[in-house]
């Protein structure tokens, strides 16, 4: 993985963040590490095999449905908002976040997926990108991820959200969200990898999401630190 500061990799970046995390973000993120969160970059993990390779039509903060689409994807609605932050914990705006997933079944709308057994979902937008506002804030609704066999016998990769996060002036970082409370969790070789308390930083808790998202949705806070070049 490259850590140059890269210029937005598209023309194009997607809308702009929602509500701030507001007191619910606070009390998400009382399990932090001691000190500010924000004072150690989010630590980096692997890509994977399902970056996505190449521009979508549909690639707004709303993975739930598909342009041309009247269908809603199948699977658990969440909502996950943040800020991107420096080392200082000063708002980073116009940071390019992208995040990519797989459907609530387990698998990935992805060329090297295609040998999956389980089924692609067409409602399902499995690909966005956003940029941060000035308060370096973000926010999309997605499906709860489902878990899928890895390349390793007898391990299951648990449900998990990657991010690319780029801004001119700091490194890439390229990472992965964890939905805590999940018995796939711990038997995790990627997981395994991380440090006590960067899996913390990288383990969401999700409670009741408050209007104006749907009616049984949950939300979850998820704030990322980026390491300033130079």
């Amino acid at each position: 993985m490259s850590v140059d500061p890269p210029i937005s990799r598209r023309d194009l970046l997607g809308a702009g963040a929602g509500a701030a995390a507001g007191l619910l973000a606070q009390k998400l993120g009382a399990t932090a590490a001691p000190g500010p969160a924000c004072a150690e970059p989010t630590v980096a993990q692997t890509e994977g095999p399902y970056y996505p390779t190449h521009d979508r039509p549909d690639e707004d903060p709303d993975l739930t449905r598909v342009k041309g689409r009247s269908g809603r994807a199948a699977g658990e609605v969440i909502v996950v908002q943040g800020r991107v932050l420096d080392e200082a914990c000063r708002p980073i705006a116009g940071a390019l976040v992208e995040i990519w997933q797989a459907n609530a079944r387990g698998r990935y709308d992805h060329e090297k997926d295609a040998g999956n057994p389980r089924p692609l979902d067409p409602n399902f937008q499995s690909w966005a990108e956003m940029s941060t506002d000035s308060e370096g804030r973000f926010r999309f609704t997605t499906v709860k991820p489902g878990s899928y066999p890895a390349n390793d016998a007898g391990w299951v990769r648990p449900p998990h959200i990657h991010f690319r996060v780029s801004r001119r002036g700091y490194h890439e970082l390229v990472t992965q969200m964890y939905f805590a409370g999940e018995a796939l969790n711990e038997p995790d070789l990627i997981r395994k990898e991380l440090a006590a308390t960067d899996l913390t930083r990288v383990t969401v808790a999700f409670e009741p999401a408050p209007p104006p998202a749907e009616p049984g949705a949950r939300l979850g806070v998820f704030d990322i630190t980026l390491r300033q070049v130079g």
